[in-house]
């Protein structure tokens, strides 16, 4: 039960992480990023490549799932960064099945539908799996912790005021002065490095990734978590996170304690309560658990 909750913890960590980077390029700057799927897929089989084949080490190979997904987001934000609302959306969302039909059939590459197995953990076998999964809770919670502090103070500077002033009127920001395509393919690429890191936490702690793992459906969790904990604030992302591996897991418990129905009811019925609960908090918190903090005017001097 102890190796449980704590893989619970992992996940919920990962699932916080890729909030964070979902919030600084949806709730701050306002631009509408699907693919973030596809960002989370290329930092988990870079770590994963360069790993397993090319035996860097773990913090290397993390560094470089970072570097991979941050500069993909700047060629996949330079691209997109003039298109707005729905059609940003639906090109992010081409991207994301894109990596994901290219790590399915570039076997020589990703091992196609297979997958990479034997991706490399902290001390896996040293410290078994009890202590293994404990190390891999610490760190990843060490990891939100450090990008969490960084985002906040980010969010509160006068960088932030400017991301935040794009999301509201990109117009009147312009009119201001501020350089705003360069501030939103920053942004863009700063959350595609965040989603690449929640992969490379993702792929060293299973051992294992493959195409299945990177679905649309990833996305769209995220989104509600992002959404139910609080649009346009950290710790939102972060409590949205916990909520959202907290709820998927739970529905997983009652669906399967219901009498008379088989794997397929049970499956659909964990969705039913998975929306149902996630509507629940939408409706009794429309502006989130942790709504978001109004930054008023800077100070004389601040910029």
């Amino acid at each position: 039960m102890l190796d449980y909750l704590l893989a619970l913890g992992v996940y919920a960590a990962i699932y916080g992480l890729l909030a964070l980077g979902l919030n600084l390029v949806w709730g701050l700057t306002g631009m509408v990023n699907l693919g973030l799927a596809g960002f989370y897929a290329v930092g988990a089989y870079a770590t994963a490549i360069a790993t397993v084949r090319g035996h860097l080490p773990i913090v290397a190979g993390i560094v470089l799932a970072v570097v991979a997904s941050a500069a993909t987001g700047v060629a996949v934000s330079a691209i997109t960064v003039r298109l707005r609302g729905d059609y940003l959306a639906i090109v992010t969302l081409g991207f994301a099945e894109l990596v994901r039909l290219v790590a399915t059939n570039e076997v020589k590459l990703t091992n196609g539908s297979d997958g990479i197995s034997g991706v490399p953990g902290p001390l896996r076998e040293q410290l078994g799996p009890l202590g293994f999964d404990a190390l891999s809770l610490v760190i990843a919670a060490a990891i939100v912790v450090v990008v969490f502090a960084l985002l906040q103070r980010l969010a509160f500077s006068p960088y932030g005021r400017v991301l935040r002033a794009i999301r509201d009127d990109e117009q009147v920001t312009r009119v201001a002065g501020k350089h705003t395509v360069r501030f939103k393919i920053e942004a863009f690429a700063l959350s595609a490095g965040i989603f690449g890191l929640a992969g490379a936490l993702y792929a060293h702690y299973g051992s294992y990734v493959s195409p299945d793992a990177f679905t649309a459906l990833v996305t769209i969790y995220v989104f509600l978590a992002l959404t139910a904990g609080g649009v346009g604030n950290n710790l939102g992302a972060v409590a949205g996170g916990i909520v959202v591996v907290f709820v998927l897991e739970s529905t997983r418990f009652i669906a399967g304690a219901l009498p008379g129905i088989g794997a397929v009811q049970a499956a659909s019925i964990r969705e039913f309560l998975i929306g149902a609960g996630l509507i629940a908090v939408l409706r009794l918190r429309p502006q989130g658990l942790v709504p978001e903090t109004k930054v008023g005017p800077p100070t004389p001097g601040a910029i």
